[in-house]
């Protein structure tokens, strides 16, 4: 892979500091720009992202409507919704925002009028789902597409459209275009990125395998978006914006490279296209690219925007892991993109703008792209959240009010949901104490920075740590609470976020000193740096340990560690989101660690372990280390011993039952708006 297709070889004439060039003032991150005849007031736009929060009949909601008024209110110049589908036939998701009638254009006029008045701007993302389509689930229509290939979503096999059905598609789309202008959207968005929906998948040689007009040659996959182009101008009218979603470049073999974009978006402009949003990559194959996590680059499609700016004159915008505004205005400076689109960004803080304009970066809620709560929602059909931010979806229910009585809070524990707590807590007037028996804040986020390319989760803690210094609240490190100390204090309330440790197995041999858990290693308490070692579990906590042990070799000085995984499970790293798990697998892979999926382990022995492997006994000798990565359990000692004490005890996140750190910082927001 060609690592200059995210990094642009920075020009030299434009890396000069220089008394212009200053990024804390935002000097073109916060101007207007004009897209068409749309006026915006920065340049700053909020990426579309499926919520699934539409109602039923496809009309806009009031917790979609609360959710993206907190972003305008925060700023925001341009929000581009979710894929807006074109027809109710074809959704895109369960529920799916419409402009397939007019019965649609009052709840959508009713939500724009909203979202202007607090001075953003409007675009719906119209789209025919195609291949992407739940056509199958909900009508038992099978999705359709340019030809008759896998729909790699939902592992459908898309029917080929004849040619007498296009027609009628390409009216969808004008008639969707007319719909949203009259509903007082700004412009429309078409979405033609990614290999992926009806425009997408015609546009890319990948899914597009016709001889008729609307295949073969590069200008024929090129027809079915020209003329949609040309029948949106028909209807919603030549001065109606007009933004495309595109891939830069598709970034697999066979797909379309910067070059063949660079050829294309030119034709695009003169057919009436006013501005790109530049994404990169294909599903699923490339879907890190799409929805790039953790560890991957910051600006990931700066290189691509810049090409694409080099041969139209229309606005350009980047899109992909720009998450701090000083680095968005470099982006600008550099002339590598004309706005800047944010996403998973503006779940975390939807005050990100406002926070930007008045150079309070340090308040700003760091996305850290471990897709919990956003990406994790698309795959397990659950609402979409956000690990930091628990208000996303609930920005009326989760506001902060003043405490009608202030009282004295103990949180025991200074992991994320206690944090979370005492953050709250304190900001509504109480007088509030974090107890951590460790020498640092950040409970198990620590471990978790440790492992290769999580090492943003320690801007995580770091934000905390000032948020909470900020609230009042006050923090006793190297404490461990005891009923003792509860009964001196004499606390109002007390939230117990002790958090867990890692769950040691009953197995035979358990006891022998080779053996030592993950948290462990990831604390630097046993340091291993050579020989050959065997990781007893292969969800996300026991492959990030072998990613972070794991070498080959190759160089003398560091020497080889071989990595071992034994897990149970059919699968490795099924609780992991798919973009982070794709990337890890390749670097275990690219390290030569072994998997053994099926295996059930029956016994640690002195240099190793015997397994069942697929029904096989097998012994694994040699091992210098035996690494047990089987989950955590609950260390909360405390809650049953303090609860005669004070009035009000609460046990939140993997002190009450290990989950994630989603469900604890929830749990801590929740309660701390409750005292």
């Amino acid at each position: 892979m060609n690592r200059r297709l995210f990094l642009s070889d920075p020009p030299s004439d434009k890396l000069r500091l220089n008394e212009d060039r200053k990024m804390d003032k935002l000097q073109k991150l916060l101007s207007p720009i004009s897209i068409g005849t749309m006026e915006l007031k920065n340049r700053v736009a909020m990426a579309p992202m499926a919520t699934n929060w539409a109602n039923p009949d496809g009309t806009m909601s009031e917790i979609i409507t609360d959710y993206f008024e907190a972003r305008a209110k925060g700023g925001v110049g341009l929000l581009v919704l979710e894929v807006t589908t074109i027809d109710s036939t074809f959704p895109y998701v369960p529920q799916t925002i419409c402009l397939s009638d007019d019965s649609h254009i009052p709840a959508m006029r009713q939500f724009t009028d909203r979202m202007h008045n607090h001075g953003a701007k409007v675009i719906p993302q119209i789209s025919h789902p195609g291949p992407e389509s739940l056509s199958w689930l909900f009508h038992n229509i099978q999705p359709v597409g340019p030809s008759a290939v896998v729909c790699h979503s939902y592992k459908q096999m898309c029917r080929e459209l004849a040619i007498e059905e296009i027609e009628p598609i390409i009216e969808q789309f004008g008639q969707a275009a007319r719909r949203a202008r009259e509903s007082g959207c700004d412009g429309i968005e078409l979405h033609a990125a990614h290999c992926y929906m009806l425009l997408g998948s015609f546009i890319s040689a990948l899914r597009n395998k016709r001889t008729d007009k609307y295949g073969g040659s590069v200008e024929a996959r090129l027809r079915l978006p020209l003329e949609v182009i040309k029948r949106i101008r028909e209807k919603a009218g030549d001065d109606f914006p007009i933004v495309m979603r595109i891939s830069g470049d598709e970034i697999v073999e066979g797909g379309r490279d910067i070059h063949e974009t660079q050829y294309i978006v030119p034709m695009l402009v003169e057919a009436g296209i006013n501005a790109f949003d530049v994404s990169a990559g294909v599903f699923p194959q490339r879907s890190w690219c799409i929805l790039p996590p953790t560890g991957t680059p910051f600006g990931i499609n700066t290189a691509l925007s810049a090409a694409i700016k080099e041969v139209v004159d229309v606005p350009v915008i980047t899109v992909g892991r720009i998450t701090d505004p000083r680095f968005a205005e470099d982006i600008l400076q550099r002339e590598e993109a004309d706005m800047i689109m944010l996403g998973r960004a503006l779940l975390a803080d939807q005050n990100w703008v406002n926070k930007a304009a008045d150079g309070r970066f340090e308040d700003i809620a760091p996305c850290v792209g471990c897709g919990v709560g956003c990406i994790s929602s698309r795959e397990d059909g659950s609402p979409m959240s956000c690990v930091i931010n628990p208000t996303v979806g609930r920005e009326t229910d989760l506001t902060i009010e003043p405490a009608e009585k202030a009282k004295n809070v103990m949180v025991i524990g200074g992991g994320p949901g206690g944090l979370e707590a005492a953050r709250i807590a304190a900001s509504r007037g109480h007088n509030v104490t974090i107890f951590e028996k460790d020498s640092k804040i950040g409970g198990q986020l620590n471990l978790a920075a440790v492992p290769p390319m999580k090492q943003e989760l320690a801007k995580w803690v770091k934000y905390l740590l000032i948020q909470i210094e900020k609230s009042g609240a006050k923090i006793k490190l190297n404490t461990e609470v005891t009923p003792e100390l509860v009964a001196e204090i004499k606390p109002d309330v007390a939230i117990v976020a002790v958090g867990s440790e890692a769950f040691v197995p009953d197995f035979p041999g358990i006891d022998n000193p080779k053996v030592v858990t993950a948290h462990d290693v990831l604390a630097g308490k046993v340091v291993i740096t050579t020989g050959n070692v065997v990781i007893l579990g292969g969800g996300m906590v026991g492959c990030e340990v072998a990613d972070f042990l794991a070498n080959r070799g190759d160089n003398p000085i560091v020497g080889r560690t071989a990595v071992t995984i034994v897990t149970s499970k059919k699968e490795t790293g099924l609780d992991m989101v798919s973009e982070i798990r794709t990337l890890l697998m390749q670097r275990l892979w690219e390290k030569g660690v072994t998997i053994l999926n099926s295996s059930v382990v029956k016994e640690i022995i002195d240099d190793g372990v015997v397994i069942t492997h697929e029904g096989h006994e097998e012994t694994l000798h040699g091992m210098n280390h035996i690494v047990l990565a089987r989950g955590v359990k609950s260390i909360d000692t405390i809650s049953e011993k303090i609860k005669d004490k004070i009035d009000e005890v609460y046990v939140i996140g993997d002190a009450k039952e290990p989950r994630e750190a989603l469900e604890a910082i929830a749990e801590g927001s929740q309660i701390a708006r409750e005292i």
